[in-house]
């Protein structure tokens, strides 16, 4: 009976020193972890400033002193959206075609349901595609044309791309793809969604075409229902510029300014 009693306090002493041994060792785990953390805290407080600033002037469109620092966030940070972003942008507003491209594509396989990365990637391909030979430019054509209805297909009220597309078929050959048709549809669309810029488009395609009367006819209706600084601007622009009417340019923009003070007032 002593025996067993014996037995019994050694196994129980065993059990707590086993339970004091893994104590130990978790112990140990967690203050490594700690550790590790106290290590790398400068560097992700560094890199979370990074961003933090970058994003601040790329809002202030100081893109140079930007770019900088949404790299090196990006270097600890591959996936991060807003930071990819705003790299595109900048590169597209340098010019820096590939760069932007790189980018945008690398955005649209991380959020493919993302409508807006579909039509800038549209956009950049669409510029590069003027810089490089004839045969290589129809060779891209397709790809462009692609993304801006991708983005229409993933936002049912995507506006930018269908001013894009409403471009697109104004400029392509009808051999390529061009339509006038299929940009009339496409403002059509847009006046639907928003009808200032469906007026603001037809007379676009109006004016593309030299049907002049019927250009006025829609800017001077866009200006009636919005009333806004473009539309004011595209109307006096196509007076001084289109129809060399100097002083019917100058006449829309003292209506604007006129609206404008008692506005203020």
């Amino acid at each position: 009976m002593v025996g067993r009693q014996i037995n019994y306090c050694v196994q129980i002493t065993k059990f707590h020193l086993n339970i004091a041994e893994i104590s130990h060792v978790f112990l140990f785990l967690i203050m490594k972890k700690i550790l590790i953390l106290l290590l790398l805290f400068p560097i992700l407080i560094l890199a979370q400033t990074n961003f933090v600033k970058g994003e601040k002037l790329f809002k202030e469109e100081k893109f140079d002193e930007a770019q900088p620092l949404l790299e090196d966030y990006l270097k600890s940070n591959p996936y991060h959206l807003r930071t990819l972003e705003y790299l595109g942008d900048i590169a597209g507003h340098n010019k820096v075609w590939d760069k932007s491209i790189y980018y945008y594509k690398k955005l649209k396989t991380l959020k493919p349901a993302e409508a807006n990365y579909f039509y800038k990637y549209g956009g950049v391909l669409g510029m590069k595609s003027l810089e490089v030979s004839k045969i290589k430019a129809l060779g891209m054509i397709g790809e462009v044309r692609s993304s801006f209805e991708k983005a229409i297909e993933l936002n049912p009220k995507h506006i930018e791309a269908r001013w894009a597309l409403i471009e697109l078929n104004l400029q392509l050959p009808g051999i390529v793809g061009g339509s006038e048709s299929k940009a009339i549809k496409y403002s059509s669309e847009l006046r639907e969604l928003s009808p200032v810029d469906g007026y603001l488009s037809r007379g676009h395609i109006e004016e593309y075409f030299k049907r002049y009367s019927e250009a006025e006819l829609q800017y001077k209706r866009a200006v009636l229902i919005g009333g806004s600084k473009i539309c004011y601007q595209t109307l006096a622009d196509f007076y001084k510029n289109k129809m060399k009417q100097p002083d019917k340019a100058n006449k829309v923009w003292e209506e604007y300014k006129n609206k404008n003070s008692k506005v203020i007032k």
